[in-house]
């Protein structure tokens, strides 16, 4: 493909797609998403692609590990549109989601800090009072909105083992100590870093059964590996897009 691109000759749909095995019927896919520019015709209907064609293809490439799929698409759509500035507000938003998203980490690192074991408690049904506080600890509903969540999720989290509240022996409700609060924010933040309930509920059982931070450690180094193979990732596409930017003139 390099030696057809140097001698300016017209590709073929299979001449972009082998150099990144892909499928013909992927680079077809790819021009009708408008990821790519619309493709010359032969006189017999072939559709003909050109060197700028193969640097839309790398950019995009590039784009989708740092930025995502959609993310990506509508990049060089907006690209390919002439609409340059749009390109570049969703690029920005990009690196604004990368940012949040060390924040967040930064957060549930912290919220690790202050984690302490907890102990087993039972768990009974009954109705959730909307006061604001109990003896000892706090319940559901200012629990919920200092997380900025519904009780609904809380009460799914302590289905998944994710919480365990006490409940009140006299009036059933739940109550959550500090211990269980601290395990709230903690899951919180985990889902916010893209964490299931079915990830999370197993790191809790061997942070509270250790004590420490230790059965955690893997799943933070694997969680600042990918943030910062993301963030690599932007740069490269950065690079692609700079470069078909400046081709498209």
């Amino acid at each position: 493909m390099a030696q057809n691109l140097q001698n300016g000759e017209r590709l073929r749909p299979v001449d972009l797609a082998r150099g990144h095995g892909l499928s013909t019927q992927a680079v077809r896919n790819y021009e009708e998403a408008g990821i790519l520019p619309a493709a010359g015709r032969t006189p017999h209907g072939y559709r003909t692609y050109t060197s700028l064609h193969a640097g839309a293809l790398r950019a995009f490439l590039a784009l989708v590990p740092g930025h995502g799929h959609q993310t990506a698409t509508s990049i060089m759509r907006a690209v390919n549109e002439g609409a340059a500035e749009e390109a570049l507000r969703l690029i920005d938003e990009s690196h604004a989601q990368l940012l949040d998203d060390r924040r967040t980490l930064q957060a549930v690192e912290s919220a690790l800090r202050d984690l302490e074991p907890t102990t087993p408690s039972g768990s009974d049904a009954g109705p959730e009072p909307a006061a604001a506080s109990a003896a000892g600890g706090t319940f559901i509903g200012p629990l919920a909105g200092k997380l900025g969540i519904r009780a609904a999720t809380l009460r799914k989290w302590e289905r998944a083992g994710l919480v365990r509240p006490r409940r009140d022996p006299l009036t059933g409700y739940r109550v959550y100590d500090e211990a269980d609060v601290r395990d709230a924010r903690l899951a919180h933040q985990l889902r916010r870093g893209g964490y299931l309930l079915e990830q999370i509920a197993p790191l809790l059982a061997q942070v509270r059964a250790a004590g420490g931070l230790e059965p955690l450690e893997g799943a933070l180094r694997d969680w600042h590996g990918r943030l910062s193979a993301r963030g690599r990732a932007m740069l490269t596409g950065a690079a692609e897009l700079e470069a078909y930017l400046r081709e498209r003139g």
